[in-house]
């Protein structure tokens, strides 16, 4: 038998170290992008590199030999696997839209905390939503429908809008950026009080980031209070990049108070206008494509899910999967609470019936049953292949800085598990899956290089006794946001000496976790002189258990000397003994106390080598938190 040639060597090392990808027989361009999880520019670009420019159309069928080939070059081992490169994704756009129904814009409310964002809207619904919420600080993604009067008979303009809310402050920038991602129009709240703030320039980066089209409106807050004073927002503004309509740009900006409603009118005329002039659409037949954008469970429905519909239309009994999670519409209600039968794009509902709780930002998609079953299987199977590739590059980074350490003449001991920080370990149950997300990522690596807090568990839901167990099993700490921990599990917390800390206020856990972290780090121990005394003559007396015993006469000479503090001599600039005072005595009386200038008599326990010229310090102890 002829021997393998040498060369054969090397592609079997690097097939070793890539990572298996699943590809059918034949797949689009658009969906070996997705497949790949790499962008579809870059695909493209890649083909064209290769020598596929007619080839590199998002739509174009590629064969097995072809995408095996690309796979590779970014570094995957291709499989040609029917079976097991099955899922589901998304419709394919329509190249044109102009015969499809029209749908509602999607727009987005942004801006910094406290700068009135849920009180506008609460303002265009009549709905009390911001009382509802801790503090006044939206803590999730809420999504409403505000009716448009159309202006003339035959107006094309959008017949309602869908709002979405999203929080204003550092902690929820994940569920903003999530907004962003999904939405037409954005409306950036500045407050005409306190103008540009870190979060407007955060949604500023985010706008000159996005690679799509959204459009953008600014409303100018709070221009009711008397310090209101809107001409330096919009310079401030223009300073930033915004090219404002007042300016000569395209970009208008309303006048507005949520509080009074004054300019909300306007603002959605506004609104309207920019939704007309996009002319937005979407298909109704066909697939059914849409986003999460919060989830929870509740009492009754079980696992629910407030889904956006970007395409297709989703009816009662679909069979529908996001994510891992699958599930059978049962029930679907729109943002007031009314039943709903069919969902059209740019509707939020909300949709009961998944089998497990599905999370925020994941898409939702409808097919048979049987695929969706297929689909969730080979999900896990690559979730679970892509953690143990995660683990195997670990192992063999560790090991290839083992092997240069060597190599540079390094002493390499055998390995010890290195100690690392101290660890705060977390579990995490929040009401929504958002909120636990953007709690997750508040919480997450709080800390130094000697203690970091570490988040070992989410969960959404109220604190069960499996809570309580895994933590007391992880030596964990039990965060809840906005969720209940009833009498019963409190007091197994307590007996399993599990800690335990429950709110509604995101910044109030983070600096509860903080301390926690500050508790685990070493002590700083100052010292504060509070009083001085220098020995002026020693005198033996007898004591009451009549033996001899050495007593100093000194005078105060600094503060105060208190029998019941630290005690150190100091001679010749050294201190040459530290410990407490045995007698402190003015003639034949103890005293607690002698203060500046005042002679007195005193001893040392366990020290009599006390000489005259010898200070002699009272000082305290002072124990310093570390700092993180």
């Amino acid at each position: 038998m002829k021997p393998p040639a040498k060369k054969a060597n090397k592609p079997k090392r690097l097939l070793h170290r890539r990572k298996d990808l699943f590809i059918p027989s034949t797949v689009t361009v658009a969906m070996l992008a997705r497949v790949m999880n790499v962008k579809l520019a870059q695909l493209l670009t890649r083909m064209r590199r290769v020598g596929l420019e007619s080839e590199a159309n998002y739509d174009y069928i590629l064969s097995a030999d072809y995408a095996a080939l690309l796979a590779e070059e970014f570094g995957f081992n291709p499989v040609v696997d029917d079976e097991a490169a099955f899922d589901i994704y998304p419709p394919k756009p329509l190249d044109d839209l102009s015969t499809s129904p029209s749908r509602p814009p999607i727009v987005t409310i942004m801006g910094h905390v406290d700068h009135g964002k849920t009180t506008l809207l609460d303002t265009l619904r009549s709905a009390s939503v911001a009382k509802g919420e801790a503090g006044g600080i939206t803590q999730h993604i809420g999504a409403f429908s505000v009716p448009v009067a159309s202006q003339t008979a035959d107006s094309t303009g959008p017949r309602s809008i869908t709002f979405l809310d999203t929080p204003g402050h550092a902690a929820f920038s994940a569920m903003r950026a999530r907004g962003a991602n999904v939405t037409d129009i954005i409306v950036l709240v500045v407050a005409a009080d306190d103008g540009i703030m870190p979060q407007t320039k955060e949604v500023i980066d985010l706008l000159k980031r996005d690679d799509s089209q959204v459009d953008l409106v600014v409303a100018i807050n709070k221009i009711d209070k008397p310090s209101a004073d809107p001409d330096s927002v919009k310079k401030a503004l223009m300073a930033e990049g915004i090219q404002l309509e007042d300016f000569g740009g395209d970009i208008p900006a309303v006048h507005v108070s949520g509080l009074t409603g004054k300019g909300l009118p306007e603002l959605v005329e506004t609104l309207s206008t920019v939704a007309e002039v996009r002319d937005l659409r979407a298909e109704q037949d066909g697939p059914v494509f849409g986003h999460v954008l919060e989830s929870n469970v509740l009492k009754g429905l079980g696992s629910v899910a407030t889904v956006l519909i970007r395409q297709g239309c989703l009816k009662i009994g679909s069979h529908i999967i996001s994510g891992t999670a699958p599930g059978k519409v049962r029930r679907m209600t729109d943002p007031s609470g009314k039943p709903v039968q069919v969902a059209l794009p740019g509707m939020a509902i909300t949709v009961s019936g998944w089998k497990t709780l599905p999370k925020a930002g994941d898409e939702v998609l409808d097919g048979s049953e049987s695929d969706i079953k297929k689909a969730i299987a080979n999900r896990l199977r690559r979730g679970v292949a892509e953690a143990l590739q995660e683990d195997v590059e670990a192992i063999n980074e560790a090991r290839k800085q083992e092997r240069d350490a060597r190599a540079d003449g390094e002493d390499v001991v055998e390995p010890v598990p290195a100690s690392g920080p101290k660890e705060l370990r977390l579990v995490i149950k929040a009401d929504v899956s958002g909120s636990c997300e953007a709690l997750e990522g508040a919480l997450q690596g709080i800390g130094n290089h000697i203690a970091i807090s570490k988040i070992i568990s989410t969960g959404v839901g109220d604190i069960t006794e499996s809570d309580i167990l895994m933590a007391k099993a992880a030596n964990a700490t039990i965060v809840g946001f906005s969720v209940s921990a009833p009498r019963a599990m409190m007091s197994l917390a307590a007996q399993n000496e599990v800690p335990l800390t429950t709110g509604n206020v995101i910044y109030r856990l983070m600096d509860d976790v903080r301390s926690r972290i500050i508790d685990m780090l070493p002590k700083t121990i100052e010292t504060k002189v509070i009083g001085e005394a220098t020995v002026l003559q020693l005198f033996e007396v007898t004591n009451k258990a009549k033996q001899l015993v050495k007593v100093a006469g000194c005078r105060v000479t600094n503060g105060i000397v208190e029998k019941q503090k630290h005690a150190r001599v100091v001679r010749l600039g050294h201190v040459i003994h530290e410990g407490s005072l045995d007698t402190l005595r003015q003639i034949k009386k103890d005293i607690t106390e002698a203060r500046k200038g005042l002679e007195c008599g005193l001893s040392l326990k366990e020290f009599d080598g006390l000489q005259e010229g010898d200070l002699i310090q009272m000082y305290d102890k002072i124990e310093k938190p570390g700092i993180i």
